[in-house]
């Protein structure tokens, strides 16, 4: 029997995918208003990147690159784009606006389906981070508990699929629970008792916060209850550019220095956090010091494989829960919506 254990927390600071179906509108403006920063040498080829959200510890990699100049040293004049719009990433780097963004694998494949010309070039965190999370005055040790509860959600289609899943796995009928559309009100639903739990909130997010605020959450990742293992966030670049020699290189550039920015913040946890903070407005240092060393250790490959890298099976499963909810009309064929060969160690074919 599955169980909703609090020893599972991972945490991190409100960064939920929340406003990404919020916000429909898929619009060519959905690049303004934003805030756009760079950083190389005189010679160094620009380069654009649209995050998913506001600068946070998934970004962790990525700021000490900058920090570290290791993109400077491979020619890459860096400049992050923090989007005014959630919606706006996969739609800049589809129009060719920016050379890649930081999006999540259910977007690439919702993404595709739509017909945009987009495809996953690196796992930036190669696991689930969106979790069930209660507090235990809810009561709720265990998927079944799950029966004549409040669950707050973000709004968000996929995650509304993950929770009817689980729900089905325990036999509960989708009108004995209530659900509520809180957008990114998901820590004050749950801290005010207004929701018994949340489905949508990040382990390394609102799970993280939580816990720092002593409140003991019960943190379960969806892949643990039934829903396919999935990349939570991936880097996304446009299909035309993959294909062309000139553009293909210079992201193969960029993700081995995101590796390299990696594995810096990795040795050095306190310079991730100082970097971040920096990038950063209105962070808290000390829930973000929390959070980052939750974070650090979900950026990297859990096996041996190269840095970022995708596994065809779980892209195949995903996908086909995908569409066996009716998330995406059609299920893409195996390996069309992602490819390893831009990342570090690998040999073009």
């Amino acid at each position: 029997m599955k169980r909703f254990k609090g020893e599972q927390l991972i945490g991190r600071a409100t960064k939920t995918l929340t406003a990404l179906f919020a916000c429909a509108a898929l619009t060519a403006a959905a690049g303004c208003g934003e805030k756009e920063e760079r950083q190389g040498g005189v010679d160094a080829e620009p380069f654009g990147v649209a995050l998913d959200f506001y600068v946070n510890p998934d970004h962790a990699g990525l700021y000490m690159a900058l920090e570290n100049d290791r993109f400077a040293e491979a020619g890459l004049d860096v400049a992050p784009r923090v989007p005014s719009d959630p919606s706006a990433p996969i739609q800049l780097v589809a129009s060719g606006r920016v050379d890649l963004a930081i999006s999540y694998e259910p977007e690439v494949l919702i993404a595709r389906d739509q017909g945009l010309p987009v495809v996953a070039v690196a796992a930036l965190v190669p696991s689930p981070l969106t979790s069930f999370i209660s507090l235990p005055k809810a009561g709720i040790d265990e998927p079944a508990d799950l029966r004549n509860k409040t669950i707050a959600t973000a709004g968000i289609p996929y995650q509304q699929a993950f929770l009817d899943a689980i729900l089905r796995e325990e036999g509960i009928d989708p009108s004995d629970v209530e659900t509520e559309n809180v957008g990114l009100g998901l820590l004050p639903a749950v801290l005010s008792g207004r929701a018994d739990a949340m489905l949508g909130g990040f382990r390394n997010v609102e799970g993280v916060d939580l816990a720092e605020r002593g409140e003991r959450p019960r943190v379960v990742p969806v892949d643990e209850l039934g829903i396919p293992t999935y990349d939570e966030l991936v880097l996304v670049a446009n299909s035309d550019r993959v294909a062309e020699d000139e553009g293909a290189e210079a992201i193969r550039l960029f993700i081995a220095a995101l590796e390299h920015g990696t594995r810096d913040a990795l040795e050095d946890p306190k310079a991730a956090t100082e970097a971040v903070l920096a990038a950063g407005d209105g962070l808290d240092p000390k829930l973000t010091a929390a959070e980052i060393e939750a974070t650090l250790p979900l950026l990297l490959p859990n096996s041996n494989q190269p840095y970022g890298f995708m596994k065809a099976d779980e892209w195949d499963e995903f996908a086909g829960f995908l569409a066996d909810e009716g998330v995406i009309a059609t299920r893409p064929a195996r390996g069309e919506a992602f490819t390893n060969e831009l990342l570090p160690g690998q040999v073009p074919e």
